[in-house]
């Protein structure tokens, strides 16, 4: 049979499939048994409750329920395997245990059909834990087909789109989830033990700033004005600081309108924190905390590993200036450049492209994504930022080309990235104003100026300390996942055309 043909012929046993799953739940509704119209099921316990604790529950009754992944009819007695939350069980299923109505009706249930089981936890023959089932009861009939068993769902564009079928066949999938949730619990736990205060802010906003992106731009009808999705949390949560609550974080969706790629998808989590009264050096202590803290947390070690490489979250984060890492790793000292030629020339030299706008800060930034970066594996601070891709960052005593900000690093990845925050309103002012020279020459991702921002900082902030978390990227490493779509439960797809 040629491979046409073979495609065709599994088309057509599909169909016959499918249209007999349909023709069982006709006859059971036309038996007045449609399992559609239960409305509940008392569950008692989960499979793996009933596992760990066999001791507690042998020769006790059960009532179980998830989705029936294997089924094995022999004459008088069958065996099925039952999935649930927390994973998976073997039922034992005899005529006249649960009568023979009962046991026709379970002989024509299907993969994927989700079941309700009462009975008693008992072990079999070959020391399997399993259920002597009194009672099975059909609470949803599966129409669709489950990928086949030991090739599973593997085609990743698929799986993206159907996570549901992933969270299904493929157990691992289930496990980073649960983790994502346990890590969100534990930032939020370490946090509300250090005082701050979880708050919600615009997402819908008329001024998308904050940080260097494009945004997404929607209409309001009501309003008969445009808005944008914001692209940052911070100058909503900097004007709570404002008004006097001292400590506050938010971890929610951003939008930025840029590529898909492993690392970045156009809707994102991002937890940003604003504390009063500290500064950058307070941000790098809570960032090394936090890290640990969850790590220990959701997997009970500070020692992680990420595609086969350990790092250690128990030591003492390396700290190192932008300027030294590129002296380190690129062999050039930014401290003897003093002017733009130089930093130019020395560009040109090094093949590091640039664009006429560029400062030397930018440059000196371009040098440090193009040699150092890729070498920061273990956890390492980069600090002091020069002053052109820092505008809502204060300037360091004493040497005003450069800010109090760093960017925490690691798999060569950047984490997080925080500042002394400016709280001088006039000194914002003429920050906002270069982006709006670089935004007329054509910078899409620089910040319009926010006069009700700067209204708030005139009213007057304390020094503050803030911080941005990337919480995907945090949860990649974590659950030691390739790609971001393997921890976003939906990532963005592009449409199929009978979606649209």
């Amino acid at each position: 049979m040629g491979e046409q043909q073979k495609v065709k012929q599994a088309d057509t046993d599909l169909n016959h499939v499918l249209k007999a799953r349909r023709d069982k739940l006709a006859e059971l509704q036309a038996a007045g048994k449609d399992p559609f119209q239960i409305t509940k099921y008392d569950v008692t316990a989960h499979s793996m409750d009933i596992k760990d604790n066999y001791e507690q529950w042998e020769g006790k009754e059960a009532a179980i329920a998830g989705r029936m992944m294997f089924k094995r009819v022999m004459g008088k007695a069958s065996f099925c395997n039952v999935q649930d939350l927390k994973g998976s069980i073997q039922v034992y299923v005899a005529r006249d245990s649960v009568g023979e109505e009962s046991y026709k009706d379970f002989k024509k249930m299907d993969i994927g059909d989700i079941v309700g089981v009462k009975g008693k936890a008992f072990t079999t023959k070959t020391g399997e834990i399993s259920i002597h089932a009194t009672e099975v009861t059909l609470l949803s009939k599966s129409l669709q087909v489950l990928p086949e068993k030991f090739h599973g769902l593997t085609d990743t564009d698929m799986r993206y789109r159907q996570r549901y079928v992933d969270l299904i066949m493929n157990a691992e999938v289930k496990d980073t989830f649960i983790k994502r949730s346990r890590i969100l619990a534990a930032i939020r736990k370490y946090l509300g033990g250090e005082g701050f205060m979880e708050v919600e802010t615009p997402m819908l906003v008329s001024n998308a700033g904050g940080a260097a992106a494009r945004p997404f731009e929607t209409h309001f009808n009501a309003l008969d004005e445009d808005f944008k999705l914001r692209i940052s949390l911070e100058l909503y949560l900097k004007r709570l600081i404002v008004g006097g609550l001292e400590r506050v974080y938010e971890i929610g969706r951003v939008f930025r309108n840029e590529g898909l790629d492993t690392r970045h998808n156009p809707e994102f989590t991002l937890m940003e924190l604003y504390q009063a009264y500290t500064d950058y050096n307070g941000m790098m202590d809570l960032t090394e905390k936090l890290y640990r803290f969850v790590a220990q947390e959701v997997l009970g070690t500070t020692t992680i590993t990420y595609k086969g490489v350990e790092m250690d979250l128990g030591k003492p984060f390396a700290r190192i200036t932008m300027v030294d890492a590129v002296k380190k790793y690129a062999g050039v000292d930014f401290d003897q450049i003093h002017t733009l030629e130089e930093a130019r020339a020395i560009a040109k030299e090094k093949g590091v492209e640039f664009e006429g706008r560029h400062k030397k800060g930018d440059i000196l930034n371009l040098f440090f994504e193009e040699f150092a970066e890729e070498h920061l594996v273990q956890p390492t601070f980069v600090l002091d930022h020069p002053v052109e891709i820092s505008p809502l960052t204060k300037k360091k005593p004493g040497n005003p080309d450069y800010v109090e900000r760093f960017e925490f690093f690691m798999n060569g990845w950047e984490m997080a990235n925080a500042y002394s925050e400016i709280n001088d309103p006039i000194d914002q002012r003429e920050r906002f104003r270069a982006q709006e020279e670089l935004l007329a020459q054509g910078d899409e991702e620089a910040n319009h100026t926010d006069e009700d921002f700067l209204n708030a900082l005139e009213v007057g902030m304390p020094p503050t300390g803030g911080i941005g978390f990337g919480i995907d990227r945090m949860i990649m490493l974590l659950t030691d996942s390739p790609a971001i779509r393997d921890v976003l439960l939906f990532p963005t797809m592009k449409s199929l055309p009978n979606d649209k």
